[in-house]
């Protein structure tokens, strides 16, 4: 069991996270409602073809519907509703929020997880470090990602703010998942691109949304096992002089509880570098 940030009471809240059906998206489901929050959980079933260099566990968990997350989140004591939605269709932000109002009432904590995650390079190469696949830059990569990581997290941002703004809350998070940095990301370079994207989103909602009471950050989570990480990855976690272990995403969905909770109120406009 990992340590609950039981200071902070978030009863009568409601949180919308995206990819929400495994990995860190599921452990946040689970650590806010813990706390008292009320939960939908957006997921999309994928099934990835096989890959050398990812373990079969990636695909499974990317494969799973939202049974695991419902499960663990009643466990707590939570109230939970999942939504199977694509987030490449803008037509899928508004909806979520018209679910999550209808359901469980206006969202107060926007968790945007989700990703279309690929690997593509500009340099001539099959696979990547770590032996997984590669493909090169395109416009079917591109839009890949920034379909779901920048254009459906800025959707989710604006409608999570004129939601929460008519409604005259006075209080919100918006939390976003980033990964790569100001020196580009080789091998993952249009997801890099579109975090980056998001980020800028996420900074600029913080300022355009404090006299509204909403704070806004980024996490940026260190190597996280949500099933992806393989021998050679961990091998070059310990070698690396940049992060410290590998991380369970229960362990990012610590932090992202606290930002979340009372105690995050001054944290705003930040991205938070997990190592």
């Amino acid at each position: 069991m990992f340590p609950t940030a039981t200071a902070d009471d978030l009863s009568g809240r409601v949180a919308l996270i995206t990819g929400a059906n495994h990995g860190i998206g599921a452990a946040t489901a689970v650590a806010l409602a813990r706390l008292g929050a009320a939960v939908l959980v957006s997921y999309l079933r994928l099934d990835d073809p096989p890959d050398p260099g990812i373990p079969d566990a990636y695909r499974r968990n990317r494969a799973a519907d939202a049974t695991g997350v419902v499960e663990r989140v009643r466990a707590v004591g939570g109230r939970v509703v999942p939504v199977e939605a694509d987030l490449a269709d803008p037509a899928v932000p508004a909806r979520l929020f018209d679910i999550a109002e209808r359901e469980l009432g206006t969202v107060d904590i926007l968790v945007n997880n989700a990703s279309g995650w690929l690997a593509d390079t500009f340099k001539p190469a099959a696979a990547d470090r770590h032996g997984r696949t590669l493909r090169q830059v395109s416009a079917e990569s591109f839009d890949a990602q920034f379909a779901v990581d920048a254009r459906a997290g800025a959707l989710l941002i604006a409608e999570f703010a004129r939601r929460n703004v008519a409604a005259r809350r006075g209080w919100g998070r918006v939390i976003s998942l980033t990964s790569g940095g100001n020196d580009g990301f080789p091998e993952e370079v249009s997801y890099g691109a579109a975090k980056a994207a998001l980020v800028n989103y996420t900074m600029t909602a913080a300022r355009e949304l404090a006299p509204f009471g909403i704070t806004a950050n980024a996490v940026h989570p260190p190597v996280t096992d949500t099933g992806w990480v393989s021998e050679e990855v961990r091998a070059a976690v310990d070698d690396g002089p940049h992060l410290l272990r590998v991380a369970e995403p229960e362990e990012v969905a610590e932090v992202i509880a606290f930002l979340a909770g009372e105690r995050g109120r001054l944290v705003t406009g930040n991205v938070v570098q997990l190592r």
